[in-house]
């Protein structure tokens, strides 16, 4: 994975996979394209640009749609839950609604799900527009990995090749880094020296009972209120007690990090570890999910994951659950509004594809779930019949500052990151750096 950092410094990293397994993954899908010489040019972008084969399903959907945009019988109705956004977490919410006997709809104004982890194809090359590092995906049985216990719940499964280890290319040099615990140490050892490898070890200790705490009970257990303790009651008295560690979990890496870690070289390497996983640094990143990675990935015999077919192979698998269960899915269905009375969401307004249309209405139940971002969330919400507190929050959200934006790409068995945020190297440190 490579960060450019200024003009002549880089951070890159190449994965080895394991065997021949390499080949499988790589070798490019393509697919003969028909004449599209008597197309219309927008036809012809849509031949060009379209969704990856693990989202036919999707895309059949969509290009079977009405012409409001939205596909029969998916007009107005009255549901239990209305989910609005198709990204992971969106999806995973919705079978599991749906698991458990619950009437949900999705609703996605893209006419692909998925989110930042939907796939497309470009002359028959498959790309991820989203995460492409897993662990813990793979295999019979349970796993720590949240999103693999959803798949489990809803009785799909997601076909992985798996490789052990990665290459870090850096300033200072390049270094292999190998999914098991006593080689990582030494990897850190070797890299930064005794000290960074004494406060390795040191961190080691604090993240111990987070990560026995994020293995021993759902994700979707965590909160960070008292109320947590109720919710770990569930799952026995000895959760209980861990559960008071979901504050932490839900925190940012980095307050563990700054409690025994001052090594210049390990906290420029673990900001490193965070950026490949959520494409931001340890200040950033929550502390669950470096304390779920750390376990799994440096345990014997771990290995990482990544999907046949891409992250679209996720997307496709928990679609197929929430249709499985009953759930309804609306592609190219825009929310224009989170319908409110007495404070409480009651449903959503689905704005019309042709204007000439009047907007379709979703009535919840039970309630709305919005997957999109703060930012969007808040320009859904009316500027009337909202409480004081749902006013401050629709404030605060406004002011939330927003990443800066990076691309990566694979290029053969080497995956490149590129920083499209303003990215500089610090030469007084030597440190691999993004501001």
């Amino acid at each position: 994975m490579c960060m450019h950092l200024a003009e002549s410094s880089f951070v890159c990293t190449q994965w080895q996979p394991h065997g021949m397994q390499r080949k499988a993954m790589l070798k490019p899908h393509r697919t003969r394209s028909p004449n599209t010489a008597d197309r219309s040019p927008c036809e012809r972008k849509k031949s060009f640009f379209k969704p990856s084969c693990a989202t036919a399903a999707q895309h059949r959907a969509a290009e079977s749609a009405t012409e409001d945009g939205q596909a029969s019988p998916l007009a107005s109705h009255e549901t239990d839950f209305v989910v609005i956004g198709s990204g992971i977490g969106g999806l995973c919410c919705a079978a599991l609604l749906a698991r458990y006997g619950y009437k949900v709809t999705v609703c996605e104004s893209h006419y692909v799900l998925g989110g930042a982890a939907h796939g497309f194809q470009v002359k028959g090359h498959h790309f991820d527009a989203g995460p492409s590092f897993f662990a813990g995906l793979s295999g019979e049985g349970n796993s720590s990995n949240p999103l693999k216990q959803v798949l489990n719940a809803i009785e799909e499964k997601v076909e992985c090749v798996t490789y052990d280890r990665w290459v870090n290319h850096t300033p200072e040099g390049s270094f292999p880094v190998v999914c098991n615990g006593d080689r990582y140490a030494e990897m850190v050892r070797t890299q930064g020296g005794e000290a960074a490898l004494q406060q390795w070890r040191a961190l080691e200790d604090k993240m111990r009972p987070l990560q026995q705490g994020a293995a021993l009970f759902p994700a979707a257990a965590l909160r960070s209120d008292p109320g947590v303790v109720l919710s770990m009651l569930r799952f026995g008295p000895k959760l209980a007690l861990t559960g008071l560690q979901a504050p932490t979990l839900t925190a940012p890496f980095a307050k563990v990090v700054d409690q025994v870690v001052t090594d210049p070289w390990l906290r420029k390497f673990l900001d490193l570890e965070c950026f490949v996983l959520s494409g931001m640094l340890a200040k950033d990143t929550i502390c669950a999910e470096m304390a779920f990675m750390l376990m799994e990935r440096n345990r014997p015999g771990s290995t990482i994951d990544y999907p046949m077919g891409g992250t679209s192979s996720i997307v496709d698998a928990l679609r197929r659950g929430i249709e499985k269960y009953g759930g309804k899915i609306m592609l190219r269905s825009h929310v224009e509004e989170i319908l409110l009375e007495g404070g409480q969401a009651v449903g959503v307004k689905v704005r019309a594809a042709n204007p000439k249309k009047p907007s379709a209405v979703i009535k919840a139940r039970k309630g709305v779930v919005t997957n999109a971002s703060v930012w969007d969330t808040q320009r859904l919400l009316p500027n009337q019949d909202i409480t004081q507190k749902q006013r401050e929050w629709s404030a605060e959200a406004t002011q939330t500052p927003q990443t800066g934006s990076f691309m990566h790409l694979h290029l053969g068995g080497i995956l490149f990151f590129f920083c499209a945020a303003k990215c500089s190297a610090r030469k007084d440190e030597q440190s691999w750096h993004v501001d």
